[in-house]
């Protein structure tokens, strides 16, 4: 079948350092995708890698090969976010090994359940063990004994992944606008600034205008290639490097988004999500600050339980997420990975476990819509609590107001139109700080989560070390530290706060 009817697909490598993934993808595409003098002369991968791999029966897959090191995960993570199939690497000298399986944990949170196991290293060992473990850790997944030195099993393995990408349906005509999460930015003498990521959805094309998320910057495509080839236009499920006029290198990193067309991503600070967890053990309690992969962007959060399989995520900086958007949980300290699961609503309002929220975002992972209000309530139906009234244009420059201040917000008195508070406080954007001033939501969240970490690594702090820690006044630290300790957050020990012990 030719290769220009079937969907473009992108294949993701995993598995442990020194499991030969740089020099098992060199042996089946020519591309030596370690391209840094560092990863040369060290001999392991740091940044991500990328080569394009044809199939025997013409198929062209985009390869993107990550590192396997414990440091380099969050990399890890940033290249398999993307990816359609897996390439999974053990050592028949190693077998199973701890980035092995923190690697098929990743690619289980982001639902990448196809993919094909290469035993390497078949020339220096008998490759029956691990191949007993591979069928453990990806019961289901063909196996195929290879050695990149010595060739053997390559072309069988090309055969398997012809198989394995045979029934996936892939990401090209599936509808929705442009959306690239950057993982690369950089700049072409003659050029300018370049982006580089694995094309999620939509196509782009040459005259393309784009939005650059979360900052909003807007752009023009002046050209497009695909693995270095140029053409006119890029489909969903491979790797496009897009070459952006209006914007600046220094504009653009890794975890920035670019979007054009219908149906765009919101920037948000909230996501509400379906999460499974690698072991009940691994999941967090409610209140945890954790570390949320999305993309190929990273960011602390709070994570509020919500019931069952549902959470509220908390995000201290933005992310640019969809409904049904995949998501890693990892644990800041130590990093390891506790779970993920899939976005249900990328922009919720602040709120806790109800039954009602449950059912809705039950009916969310159903794919249901919400159902229509009753034109008239029963008579012995208690009466709904009124929703809040939508914020007016006043409140919202009221909310502008205290989100620029952060964490030193001026006094409800100096406010104009203070009296749209109460309104923010029922819409969970601002916070009563103390009798004559309210913070934004998410500054205060903020600094929760930088608190609750400071005082994790130094088991209590002073007042003058929130004062430097954050930046501010004693004034502020103050108020801040009286609305945890209300919070019951933290607890006063003479001049120094620590915090209160939870019930597991």
């Amino acid at each position: 079948m030719p290769d220009t009817v079937l969907a473009p697909l992108t294949l993701g490598t995993a598995g442990h350092i020194d499991h030969g993934k740089t020099a098992l993808i060199r042996a089946l595409t020519g591309v030596d995708t370690d391209r840094l003098p560092e990863e040369q002369a060290r001999g392991i991968s740091i940044e991500l890698g990328y080569a394009p791999l044809t199939l025997p029966r013409g198929r062209r897959l985009s390869v993107v090969d990550v590192p396997g090191h414990e440091r380099f995960v969050r990399t890890m993570v940033a290249g398999a976010t993307g990816i359609d199939l897996y390439l999974m690497t053990i050592a028949a000298d190693d077998g199973v090994m701890p980035q092995t399986r923190e690697h098929a944990s990743v690619l289980a949170a982001l639902g990448v359940t196809t993919g094909v196991v290469a035993v390497t290293k078949s020339d220096l060992a008998d490759p029956a063990v691990a191949l007993e473990d591979a069928a453990e850790l990806l019961p289901g997944a063909p196996a195929v004994v290879v050695s990149a030195r010595t060739g053997t099993g390559l072309d069988e393995l090309a055969a398997a992944l012809e198989r394995a990408a045979e029934g996936l349906p892939g990401r090209a005509g599936g509808g929705g606008g442009l959306v690239l999460h950057v993982d690369r930015a950089f700049t072409i003498r003659g050029a300018g600034t370049v982006v580089t990521g694995t094309l999620w959805s939509g196509s782009a094309g040459r005259g393309d205008t784009v939005e650059l998320l979360p900052s909003g910057l807007r752009a023009r495509v002046r050209g497009v290639q695909v693995h270095d080839a140029v053409v006119d236009r890029a489909e969903a499920g491979q790797r496009v490097a897009l070459n952006l006029t209006g914007i600046a290198v220094d504009q653009v990193a890794r975890g920035d988004v670019v979007v054009a067309g219908a149906a765009r991503p919101v920037v948000t600070y909230r996501i509400d999500a379906a999460l499974e967890w690698t072991e009940p053990e691994a999941r967090p309690e409610s209140g945890a600050r954790i570390a949320v992969h999305h993309g190929t962007r990273e960011v602390a959060a709070r994570l509020a339980d919500l019931g069952g399989r549902y959470a509220q995520l908390r995000l201290e900086r933005p992310l640019v997420a969809r409904a049904g958007d995949r998501v890693v949980i990892r644990s800041l300290a130590p990093p390891d990975t506790l779970g993920g699961g899939v976005v249900l609503d990328p922009d919720p309002r602040r709120h806790g476990p109800s039954r009602d929220v449950l059912a809705g975002l039950a009916r969310l992972e159903r794919g249901e819509p919400e159902p229509e209000p009753d034109r008239v309530a029963p008579a012995h139906a208690p009466a709904a609590a009124p929703e809040p009234a939508p914020l007016s244009p006043t409140a919202l420059a009221v909310e502008q107001e205290l989100r620029a201040a952060g964490t030193e917000p001026p006094l409800d008195a100096d406010l104009d139109a203070a009296g749209e508070l109460a309104a923010l406080r029922d819409a969970g954007r601002a916070v009563r700080l103390g009798p004559t001033m309210h913070i934004h939501a998410e500054a205060l969240d903020a600094v929760r989560a930088r608190l609750v970490a400071l005082l994790e690594a130094e088991g209590e702090v002073t007042l003058a070390r929130v004062r430097d820690e954050l930046g501010t006044s004693r004034k502020y630290a103050q108020a801040l530290l009286e609305h945890l300790d209300t919070e019951k957050l933290t607890l006063r020990r003479g001049d120094a706060r620590v915090l209160r012990r939870r019930r597991a």
